[in-house]
């Protein structure tokens, strides 16, 4: 078990290893390092890749109340712990919100983004009443009366088993942390012109929790070259759901950049 103890946080980390170029992905919400299983054994040939637990999920703890910038942070800490000064930086939607605010800080650091089902801006007003009946649901009485919602909307049709059954035991605590985090987030799209890293977009065409109109603002926003894999019929993680189609645009996209 690799732990790094930075910014006043025990991180959970794993490293495939090898002198290729890094690779650090981030998961989204609800999530942890695990969802990037078929991107790790896609890459670990050529590249090293690295996945972490973000504060709140899977073995990392939130240690109090903290941003998407917090994370990012996080994300450069661990990078230096592990001796990389540059890496592509992706992640999947909470994942995207932080690696696009990791090219804001350290934009010398960053080789390349891989944007998942991702946006720049903060949360719609109209989305917050319905996510904030659902946090209360969690809060009250545990994830079993929302995660066939939950799980509709991150991973479409199916059971899910590996993940309901993580959802069964987050700590309530540390979920309502990373719940204000998300919905409290700060919107970036103004800034998006100052990033001039090459990027990937990567996004379901079938995800109602970041619809793909969204990713296309983002995609225009950016400075640097950019292209965009729309993933068919995918919910909010094509990376878990559709890895045949999502790794080779992401091999792709290595290769070129």
């Amino acid at each position: 078990m690799a732990t790094a103890n930075l910014n006043g946080t025990t991180i959970y980390f794993e490293d495939s290893g090898g002198s290729g170029p890094a690779v650090i992905l981030s998961h989204g919400f609800l999530m942890d390092h695990s969802m990037f299983d078929a991107q790790v054994a896609a890459l670990k040939a050529t590249h090293r890749v690295i996945t972490w637990d973000e504060r709140g999920f899977g073995a990392t703890k939130p240690g109090g109340s903290f941003t998407y910038w917090d994370s990012a942070n996080d994300a450069l800490a661990l990078l230096g712990h592990l001796g990389i000064q540059k890496a592509y930086v992706g992640g999947m939607s909470q994942g995207g919100f932080i690696s696009l605010r990791v090219a804001l800080t350290a934009p010398e650091r960053v080789l390349g983004l891989i944007l998942i089902d991702t946006q720049a801006g903060g949360e719609d007003a109209a989305a917050v009443e319905g996510y904030n009946g659902l946090r209360a649901a969690w809060m009250e009485h545990g994830p079993a009366p929302v995660q066939d919602i939950i799980k509709g909307l991150i991973l479409g049709p199916g059971e899910w088993k590996e993940w309901t059954d993580k959802w069964a035991v987050l700590d309530r605590d540390n979920f309502s942390l990373a719940f204000d985090c998300l919905i409290h987030r700060d919107d970036i799209t103004s800034r998006l012109g100052e990033i001039t890293a090459p990027a990937l977009v990567v996004h379901g065409t079938a995800d109602q929790a970041i619809p793909v109109e969204k990713a296309e603002t983002m995609r225009k926003g950016l400075a640097g070259k950019t292209s965009m894999c729309l993933v068919d019929g995918a919910a909010h993680a094509p990376n878990v759901t559709h890895p045949d189609v999502v790794n080779p645009a992401i091999v792709d996209f290595l290769k070129s950049n």
